[in-house]
């Protein structure tokens, strides 16, 4: 089986073959970057633009590392500098993008739905680095790598995703994936920051922490998303740690070898204990990080294969 995507606009469109194919070619990428020299020459020639609209520091410098190792030419678009700011339709955006003949454009946008629409445009191979609460497949995919490497596998197993899960495409890229490849999933958090229609993804809801992680493998926490809420979902922070936040106490439950993962930026003290998150017998995090690079490496790679073999073909019928 291999890897048939043009884009990667979402999880849901892949086939599970297609998660293990870029998983194994991930972790031939995990041990490329810990070489002395972590090159490839993989997308030697080829042009990647990174395209950001919201504010992002760890996906775009793991995007911009994951391209430059596998040897594109790189490009940082910014947003806020650019015409789009003058009031440039996003459309228009994807006409000048184009015109540039790009082969991977990475984009992060605040609408749902964003990245598709460029895709749609566009004569390259777009990878969605997280669009509005809809989706953030690398960031779902690089956790289901740091979960295969910390427990062998990736399936059969109890994943509890916990905290703000109505504002995260993270929870949704997570619950889509983890799904796929047969995992029992739960979701913990207080009611107001569940979507509405949850249950229909299969999973198990908790407003409960200490119901909910019990016996589980995985706790996966997710930040407090404060600048896509309007209004009050939570009494105070210090009421929502109390509840919600994950500290040893709340740990025990889990199993006792449960790894704790968090995509990052972390509020220490909010939704995780901060000796928690440091603790390296437990936590992942900083292994999470690491497989970023090596994640979106394959991807970019996996595309740029199709996008050759697409030109090639094209090529081909034209004589």
């Amino acid at each position: 089986m291999t890897f048939r995507a043009r884009h990667l606009l979402g999880i849901e469109p892949l086939h599970p073959l297609e998660i293990t194919t870029l998983l194994d070619l991930a972790d031939t990428y995990v041990d490329l970057n810990r070489r002395t020299i972590k090159h490839s020459d993989a997308l030697a020639g080829m042009t990647q633009i990174n395209m950001f609209f919201e504010n992002s520091t760890r996906t775009q410098a793991s995007f911009e590392l994951a391209g430059k190792r596998l040897g594109a030419d790189v490009m940082n678009m910014s947003v806020s500098q650019s015409s789009v700011k003058k009031g440039e339709t996003l459309i228009d955006t994807a006409m000048t993008l184009n015109a540039m003949h790009p082969d991977l454009l990475v984009v992060r946008h605040q609408n749902s739905g964003a990245v598709n629409q460029l895709a749609e445009k566009v004569n390259c191979a777009v990878l969605n680095a997280g669009d509005g609460k809809h989706e953030h497949p690398t960031q779902a995919l690089l956790d289901a790598l740091t979960i295969r490497r910390a427990k062998g596998r990736l399936h059969r197993l109890t994943v509890a995703i916990c905290g703000d899960i109505a504002h995260s495409r993270v929870a949704r890229s997570n619950l889509i994936l983890l799904g796929k490849m047969e995992n029992r999933v739960r979701l913990i958090g207080p009611p107001t920051l569940m979507p509405a229609g949850v249950a229909e993804f299969g999973c198990e809801v908790y407003d409960d922490m200490k119901a909910g992680l019990e016996g589980a493998d995985v706790v996966m926490m997710l930040r407090l998303q404060k600048e896509r809420m309007d209004g009050a979902f939570i009494p105070s922070e210090r009421e929502y740690y109390h509840r919600y936040g994950l500290d040893a106490e709340k740990l025990a439950f889990a199993k006792e070898d449960a790894i704790v993962m968090h995509p990052g930026p972390m509020n220490r003290g909010v939704e995780i204990d901060g000796t928690l998150a440091d603790d390296i017998n437990r936590s992942v995090i900083q292994e999470q990080v690491e497989m970023g690079v090596a994640v979106r490496m394959a991807a970019m790679d996996l595309l740029a294969r199709n996008l050759k073999a697409h030109r090639g073909a094209e090529a081909a019928g034209e004589h």
